[in-house]
């Protein structure tokens, strides 16, 4: 299976890191000095799931895109999302699954909006993943253990309320041992 991941920031980074550390097809989408960041550095994660150092994370530049991909996690900013859609778009074929990893419950619908299909539906976690005042490439993952993935009823619309957001428990598909 082959992952495009857009933007290697704290969620991306992350996530894309325990991916490829475990050792999945993954490619970093990013910008050009952010490529070049993670040339020089590498993209380093620090959690209490153990850290890890990986001195070349593979990256393409928008351009350098040739095929679709089989999963394409978007991890960007808002404010960067629609040049996002843009830059991604040659990643997406037919059988492509996008999974939205933002900030916000109306870009999933943006997702379907752009493109040729449905996008996953919202990511629930208790998670604090940081970036700021942190050294290029270097994501810590700090707080509660992984939280759970849930999928909407219906692609773009936001998950529907858990029965542990009201205190009750309920089955859900935990996150992969991958990215945790």
């Amino acid at each position: 299976m082959r992952f495009l991941v857009v933007g290697a920031g704290a969620l991306g980074g992350y996530f894309g890191g325990r991916l490829l550390h475990a050792g999945q097809d993954v490619t970093f989408l990013l910008r050009p000095a952010r490529a070049a960041q993670l040339a020089a550095s590498g993209l380093v994660i620090q959690s209490p799931a153990g850290d890890l150092h990986l001195p070349s994370a593979p990256s393409v530049l928008a351009h350098q895109i040739k095929a679709p991909c089989d999963v394409v996690i978007v991890a960007c900013k808002a404010y960067d999302l629609e040049g996002a859609i843009t830059a991604f778009a040659p990643a997406v074929g037919p059988e492509t699954a996008i999974l939205p990893l933002l900030n916000g419950m109306r870009h999933p619908r943006s997702l379907v909006d752009r493109r040729h299909g449905p996008a996953s539906g919202g990511v629930c976690a208790r998670e604090e993943l940081r970036d700021a005042a942190r050294p290029p490439g270097r994501r810590d993952r700090t707080g509660a253990p992984a939280g759970r993935l849930r999928r909407s009823a219906k692609p773009g619309a936001p998950p529907a309320r858990s029965a542990r957001d009201s205190g009750r428990s309920s089955p859900s598909a935990a996150v992969p041992s991958a990215a945790r």
